[in-house]
């Protein structure tokens, strides 16, 4: 049970057939909301149906590249005429490390260090694949919604970008640059809000996902850490519920990670203790 009534509520999650996705979408359908859930990779949606298959709130799926504007117009077209409105958008898709540098992580140097390989490593194609995912689809989503929640008086947009250390740790580029740009998107989105009864937040997963595109040698290494640096993609739930709830209509600009967060404690008292404003990148971890 969660802590928050949903029924009734219409939210697209991008990238929902696996890891975060998947995971919010079941947190959403849970408490009762709609979902469209889109994703580039269509087998995945059979495990997603099934895992939704009881909950209160139905799950509509759409395959979709979110890079592509035809396809945007169709999510939201496919929205609108399956359940009627849109009061949410997740802008969860994205490309990773794992399409990145697919091979890096089983190079010697990566075996004996850790290190990546380095930004001028990358292809041309590679860097506008990541940005086009990353930035410009929930950019091109978030432009066609915005008008709809702003008519009918209230709305949410959640952003998921990552940790400043993640955008910037060697090797990261084009992935870190990408979420920077939906990082600063936020800010701005939430400046042209103002007023309007559409809130626009972050959730992040706080350092990092265990998604099913992460190998178990990487995983392996993780465990071995201190801190280590994965988390379960579950511990998204709560929080992405919360950011969708009336609890938070006055609450925008911020940013959540989702890795300190307790789900056995009040929800408002978690995003108070771990909130931080939207846009300001601390390099150190906040002292949870």
């Amino acid at each position: 049970m969660h802590e928050y009534d949903l029924n009734g509520r219409n939210i697209i999650m991008t990238g929902a057939g696996r890891g975060l996705g998947r995971a919010m979408t079941e947190a959403l359908t849970e408490a009762g909301a709609n979902v469209i859930a889109a994703a580039h990779i269509a087998d995945d949606f059979s495990e997603l149906e099934a895992a939704c298959a009881d909950n209160s709130g139905r799950v509509h799926c759409v395959t979709a590249d979110i890079t592509k504007s035809a396809d945007c117009d169709r999510i939201v077209a496919e929205a609108l005429e399956t359940f009627g409105s849109i009061h949410g958008l997740v802008n969860n898709a994205g490309l990773t490390f794992t399409y990145i540098w697919p091979d890096g992580h089983k190079t010697e140097a990566w075996r004996a260090t850790g290190e990546m390989p380095k930004f001028w490593e990358a292809s041309d194609e590679v860097i506008q694949n990541v940005i086009n995912a990353n930035f410009v689809g929930a950019d091109k989503l978030a432009r066609r919604c915005a008008p709809l929640m702003i008519d009918q008086g209230w709305g949410r947009i959640v952003n998921v970008t990552t940790m400043y250390r993640t955008m910037t740790k060697q090797g990261s580029s084009p992935y870190g640059p990408s979420k920077a740009a939906l990082e600063c998107a936020t800010e701005t989105w939430n400046k042209d809000l103002g007023g309007t009864g559409v809130t626009v937040n972050i959730l992040n997963p706080g350092a990092g996902a265990a998604t099913p595109g992460m190998s178990d040698e990487m995983k392996a290494r993780d465990e071995t850490l201190e801190t280590p640096v994965l988390i379960e993609a579950d511990l998204m739930k709560a929080p992405i519920v919360w950011l969708m709830s009336d609890a938070t209509n006055e609450i925008s600009g911020m940013r959540y990670d989702a890795k300190p967060w307790d789900p056995e404690k009040p929800a408002a008292d978690e995003a108070a203790r771990i909130g931080a404003k939207a846009g300001v990148l601390l390099y150190s971890m906040p002292d949870y």
